[in-house]
């Protein structure tokens, strides 16, 4: 072989490695390209907004709180290509939930901390698939490094059924976090629906717009339990909204917006009804009476009937 037909030769071969390495890098950012689009829809990039807030409000503080979203078909179906090739094994649930089956999930990871949910996505979260049973899950996308749904993945799905059901499934978002004021107000008041939901009606009249059904109650519970996640289910079969005694707040709505702000209102309501309190040495018989006539006028004014039981 001459000098001329030894540089093709090379020249040849080093096309060829060119080539394999542009083959080698579409791959790459395929691979990135796929994660970008998982997380840029819109439902992730709100998804992340309202744990992003709700971190800054203080409501989420180290891994507390979690969130779930259940996706429409129509999201599904547009991250099915970028879905992982092999799926995680299926993990069973405590207690089916047939009425989910089949159906996606986005959930925050459990001991993962909201503050760093925007920064890395999918190290933070994932989605996992129900199968069509309803009675396990597994990982489709997310949950880097081995990570799993948050531990009240049962309470979520517990939840996201009742509200399927009661909505028309109408709601689809379930957010859990542990705002001040509300915890404090749980250890003041008993852990009933009447003595909160009336105790923050009073506070704020404009919650009687917002949650006319009143707020859902739970004693003190094992955080991540079965009791709790059955306790919340049977809460939110009237509430859209529960209150767990010293531990936190749990919301639903249509959309992150609609939970976030339910959230917000319940909180600032609490705390309004607190500062009051302490403003009068602890009594709660203030000059400002809000009477029940009031409350349920306020309701109609937006076209919403208030829980006559918790008056």
């Amino acid at each position: 072989m001459g000098f001329f037909d030894e540089a093709s030769d090379l020249l040849g071969k080093g096309m060829n490695a060119a080539k394999d390495m542009v083959t080698e890098g579409a791959v790459v950012a395929k691979g990135a390209v796929a994660g970008m689009a998982v997380e840029q829809r819109p439902f992730m990039r709100a998804f992340v907004r309202m744990c992003s807030d709700g971190w800054a409000q203080g409501w989420n503080e180290r891994n507390g709180g979690n969130a779930s979203y259940r996706m429409t078909v129509e999201e599904a179906a547009a991250c099915k290509p970028y879905f992982y090739d092999t799926p995680s094994s299926w993990v069973p649930l405590k207690t089916a939930v047939p009425q989910l089956g089949g159906a996606f999930f986005a959930c925050t990871a459990a001991g993962s901390f909201m503050r760093n949910l925007a920064g890395d996505v999918a190290g933070n979260m994932g989605i996992v698939e129900l199968s069509e049973a309803g009675d396990s899950w597994r990982v489709v996308w997310g949950f880097r490094d081995g990570g799993r749904p948050t531990s009240e993945l049962e309470a979520h799905l517990a939840c996201h059924r009742v509200r399927m059901e009661v909505t028309y499934g109408v709601s689809r978002v379930v957010y859990h976090a542990h705002p001040a004021h509300t915890v404090a107000l749980s250890l003041l008041l008993p852990a009933t629906p009447r003595a909160l939901s009336k105790a923050l009606w009073c506070a704020m009249t404009e919650c009687a717009m917002v949650f006319p059904e009143g707020v859902g109650a739970v004693d003190v519970m094992v955080p991540g339990g079965e009791a709790l996640a059955q306790a919340t289910a049977r809460e939110a079969e009237r509430h859209g909204a529960v209150v767990w005694a010293a531990h936190g707040l749990l919301v639903t709505g249509a959309t992150f917006d609609e939970a976030f702000g339910l959230m917000h209102t319940i909180e600032k309501a609490a705390q309004i009804c607190l500062l009051a309190r302490a403003a009068d040495g602890g009594s709660a018989r203030f000059d400002t009476q809000v009477s029940d006539d009031i409350l349920r006028a306020i309701a109609a004014s937006v076209g919403k009937t208030l829980d006559e039981s918790l008056l």
